[in-house]
């Protein structure tokens, strides 16, 4: 097969926006007392916002909308209070993770990968993988980087599984919505999941199910390296990273409420917990082939995830549905057929959701 023209020749990480992939120069400006009080005027902005949130809810549902105490009226107060509440969460997450992000490289992923041996690899690819951005978007170009690094192929599959489902943005918006045992509970499967994943696919010797054209691939001609960066960039680029996430994530978020607010408002609580409940051994296969064909990020499906724990959903059941959203997404395995063949594909998706399943019924079973 001959190599797509339309694809780079140089592929790089997803990582800051393309503005990390070229050599940085002279930008260790001194961070000014101008940038420190705009920011600061933006974090009492947020503060207030946060607290205006719940009774701005209610004045809209009852008084202003004078909606009659029922289902339309708690569908109503739910969408009104968590559309401020997620999209606040995020911007603060994405401002202060795109911060710490600028203290690394796509370069440096790809060097701190290149080379380990398999079990510390799939380590630190699934470490890796948390403080990474990721998107189906990128699924391409981020696996040809990695093999044309020479990065084993079971290394580079568990950071695939890692990435989406266990980044920080997640994490930040668990630990808001749920608390920190349940934001805690959902990292540390995910990176197992994602761990064990990459090790078993390494295991088996699949390289030969990729894409011949992807090995003709050349990497990098050297690392780039960036010259220090000063505060006032890392704030600069805290902003331009809020600008281009949330700016891309705001309407999975408003459809994904959208769906929670109607669980919320008209869904019976007794529906729930028959179906998703840990008395039903089915749900947890059934959530994890419900959330495949689905296409959204940790954002869009929080809010769906809290208002099904509200109406007796049960955890493990719930979080399985959440992985199989976010990390086995029926567009992703799309695009991911550009570069992969049919059978390393379904092995992929055969081996992560064998770990979801594990993870839902182990919780199921242990809460």
């Amino acid at each position: 097969m001959s190599e797509p023209l339309s694809l780079p020749s140089l592929p790089s990480l997803p990582s800051l926006p393309e503005r990390a992939s070229a050599p940085v120069v002279d930008v260790a400006r001194p961070l000014r007392a101008a940038t420190v009080l705009l920011h600061v005027l933006a974090l009492a902005i947020w503060v207030g916002a946060w607290l205006a949130m719940a009774p701005l809810s209610r004045l809209l549902a009852g008084d202003l909308l004078r909606l009659p105490v029922g289902h339309l009226r708690a569908a109503v107060e739910f969408f009104a209070y968590e559309v401020p509440k997620v999209l606040l969460l995020l911007v603060l997450v994405v401002f202060a993770v795109g911060v710490v992000r600028s203290f690394f490289t796509p370069e440096r992923t790809r060097s701190l990968l290149a080379g380990r041996r398999e079990v510390t690899g799939n380590g630190l690819a699934s470490l890796l993988g948390v403080v990474t951005p990721f998107c189906s978007c990128s699924a391409v170009p981020l696996f040809i980087g990695f093999v044309a690094a020479g990065v084993p192929l079971g290394v580079t599959f568990s950071f695939l599984v890692a990435a989406p489902m266990v980044n920080e943005v997640a994490l930040a918006l668990l630990f808001g919505l749920f608390g920190w045992k349940v934001a805690g509970l959902y990292m540390a499967t995910g990176l197992l999941v994602a761990f064990v994943s990459g090790w078993v696919i390494g295991r088996l010797k699949l390289e030969g199910w990729v894409e011949p054209w992807v090995y003709g691939v050349r990497g990098p001609a050297a690392p780039v390296e960036g010259g220090r960066i000063g505060w006032e960039r890392r704030l600069e680029i805290g902003r331009e990273e809020v600008r281009e996430i949330v700016g891309k994530t705001w309407p999975f978020v408003l459809a994904g409420i959208a769906v929670g607010a109607g669980i919320h408002g008209w869904v019976p609580e007794n529906f729930m917990a028959s179906i998703m409940g840990k008395g039903a051994w089915w749900s947890v296969p059934l959530a994890v082939l419900v959330g495949i064909p689905m296409y959204s990020n940790a954002a869009g499906i929080l809010p769906v995830v809290q208002a099904l724990l509200g109406k007796g959903a049960a955890l493990g059941t719930v979080l399985a549905f959440m992985m199989s959203v976010v990390a086995l997404s029926l567009p992703e395995m799309v695009i991911l057929r550009k570069v992969l063949a049919p059978r390393l594909i379904a092995v992929f998706v055969s081996v992560v959701g064998t770990g979801i399943l594990v993870v839902g019924f182990l919780f199921n079973a242990l809460l």
